[in-house]
């Protein structure tokens, strides 16, 4: 599903320098590729479909944080609170969403939840102070609504909500500073390789639980995720389509391109549903394949409310904690790189120009923010960039900036609609370890292909990108089994040290900065010039100013005061329609957008 990201495209390559390899430098998509750009404004119905085609590829993340962190909150019997929890994630991705289409980097990326923030958060929940008690893994003493058990439930989220919101003031000093920009420096593709790609695989024992549920199940599911996003997705399926120009006619639409997750999902339930009231699984809980069936939560739509606005204090006064406050602040470290690296990835493959440093630090953030307020909201984890969303942009062939706003829009309806959550609480274990097994390897794919900008010939750089991936696997697999032999006599410190050596991200990408800035190697070998060129100017794109400033000429024709120029956030004016910087223009050929793709897309979709 991840093919797309990054792309490589050999169309539209700006002038090497230093002499570069070929092969190593930055290229732009051809814009004639897609449908609609990041400018265009489709039609407000296919906005609506293609909106919640992107809700649903970030589904796998939005359900997997609260079903992952629930059985480290005591949460495993009791699936409404779960609900809960999936409903207020939706909601805080819609806003963050909005937040940072509209005045953020203003990139067509979705915001929501992050595996970054699940590890910090296991090696907290970890700690013997926050260890869940023997009776609540058991489903026969666990009595949901009883206050001791919603105290033991609130009280770890609490925890984690003072953690995040303090650990999102760096993220927002950082970012709107410009101090992002200086770090940058020093961060290159031999520490965002190995951190990207651990966040994924350290969790790999939990896709591997969900999806060992029933293996045949999680197998479907991704037969036909794989089968309709990569084998059919160029096959086109007639649509009878009632139109203004022609009004019954039948019309050819990429079905399997365009909503490859929902099919499949859909699918895959319906089967598991069949196969439940046929009693083809079986009926006993300690059975092997029980998790399949589709009413073993089936009592949580009853329960769960029409509409739920999830607000400030759900669940109670935040606390803080000084471990916590570490490990999370390193996921927070660890998304900013992340994230920086997905506004060039996503702008190379839509064929817009590198953000601005504006536009990042703005994006960096806003980004902080969306954890704040996340966090105030009661969801369990951070916001950060959607990978998965963009590969989407290279399957749908749709660039809008327009179609991300609808997205966000929906995500904030399906969080007031408590239903919604509820019906995803109910997915059979095996399908959600299916998408998980597809995500997970996506986000991996995506990590490890940074090191395309590096020269993999280089002993250097094979030792300093293996050796941190293996100490990211082996060392926190070694503190989580023995947490009691970190003892330097001072408690809060024991506790530090014990959350960051747990977080796989943490200790692969501090492994991989400090080797890669330490160790001997020429920039071109280290991958920084290829790298660094991604952030320069380059031919064939889309204007600066269009893409990046802020709406409603906020910056330019108004509020373009000449101190707020020197603020790191604030585009710079424009004089005689041209940005003061190096205009990037689109050429005549590049500006054509395919009329033959834009019709496929633009149909009406009135039966």
């Amino acid at each position: 599903m991840n093919d797309d990201l990054p792309s490589t495209s050999k169309k539209g390559q700006g002038k090497r320098q230093n002499g570069q390899a070929q092969n190593h430098s930055h290229s732009t998509t051809d814009v004639t590729q897609f449908a609609y750009s990041i400018t265009d404004n489709p039609p407000w119905h296919l906005c609506i479909f293609l909106g919640i085609h992107h809700y649903l590829t970030a589904l796998g993340g939005l359900v997997a944080v609260p079903l992952i962190l629930s059985n480290d909150l005591c949460l495993q019997h009791d699936p409404l609170t779960q609900s809960y929890f999936i409903s207020t994630s939706f909601f805080v991705s819609g806003i963050c969403t909005l937040l940072q289409v509209l005045l953020g980097v203003r990139l067509p990326i979705l915001q929501g939840g992050t595996l970054a923030f699940v590890a910090p958060s296991f090696a907290k929940l970890s700690l013997p102070a926050w260890k869940c008690p023997e009776w609540t893994f058991s489903a026969t003493q666990v009595n949901v609504s009883s206050p001791e058990f919603i105290e033991e439930w609130q009280k770890r989220i609490r925890e984690l909500q003072g953690d995040i919101m303090v650990a999102s003031c760096v993220n927002i000093i950082v970012g709107f500073s410009g101090l992002i920009g200086f770090l940058m420096r020093f961060i290159g593709p031999l520490t965002i390789a190995p951190t990207i790609s651990l966040v994924a695989l350290q969790f790999f024992d939990s896709a591997g639980y969900d999806a060992g549920t029933h293996w045949g199940i999680s197998a479907m599911t991704i037969f036909f995720i794989v089968l309709f996003s990569q084998y059919l997705k160029n096959v086109p399926v007639p649509v009878p389509v009632y139109g203004q120009v022609k009004k019954c006619h039948v019309s050819k639409l990429y079905l399997f391109q365009i909503f490859p997750v929902l099919l499949a999902l859909s699918i895959s339930w319906i089967i598991c549903y069949v196969l439940t009231v046929t009693n083809v699984f079986p009926s006993a809980s300690s059975a092997y394949g029980y998790l399949a069936r589709t009413d073993t939560k089936g009592d949580v739509l009853s329960q769960a409310p029409w509409f739920r606005i999830p607000y400030p204090g759900q669940w109670g006064v935040p606390t803080i904690s000084l471990a916590g406050v570490f490990g999370i602040t390193a996921a927070v470290i660890s998304c900013m790189v992340e994230s920086v690296g997905y506004y060039h990835a996503c702008a190379r493959l839509i064929g817009a120009p590198p953000p601005p440093k504006h536009a990042v630090n703005r994006g960096i953030g806003i980004q902080g923010i969306g954890c704040l307020v996340s966090a105030v909201l009661g969801s369990v984890n951070g916001t950060t960039s959607f990978c998965q969303n963009i590969a989407a942009l290279g399957i749908t062939r749709v660039a809008s900036r327009r179609v991300i706003i609808f997205a966000g829009c929906v995500l904030l309806l399906m969080g007031v609609f408590g239903k919604i959550g509820a019906a995803f609480a109910t997915i059979p274990s095996p399908v959600i370890g299916g998408m998980f097994l597809v995500t997970f390897g996506a986000i991996t794919a995506g990590g490890i292909s940074y090191l395309q900008y590096v020269d993999m010939n280089s002993s250097r750089n094979l030792f300093v990108f293996g050796f941190s991936i293996y100490c990211g696997l082996t060392i926190p697999n070694w503190v989580n089994r023995n947490p009691e032999q970190i003892q330097t006599g001072i408690i809060q410190l024991d506790q530090v040290i014990q959350v960051l050596l747990s977080s796989s991200m943490f200790v692969g990408g501090f492994l991989g900065f400090v080797l890669d800035n330490t160790l001997r190697g020429s920039q071109e070998e280290r991958g920084l010039i290829a790298w660094n060129q991604i952030h320069e100017d380059s031919e064939d794109t889309l204007n600066v100013s269009e893409v990046y400033n802020f709406p409603f000429g906020i910056g330019t024709r108004f509020c373009a005061a000449s101190w707020l120029w020197r603020i790191p956030f604030w585009p710079k004016p424009e004089h005689g329609g041209k940005v003061m910087r190096r205009e990037h223009s689109l050429n005549e050929e590049s500006g054509q957008i395919s009329m033959e793709l834009r019709e496929m897309l633009d149909v009406e979709l009135r039966m």
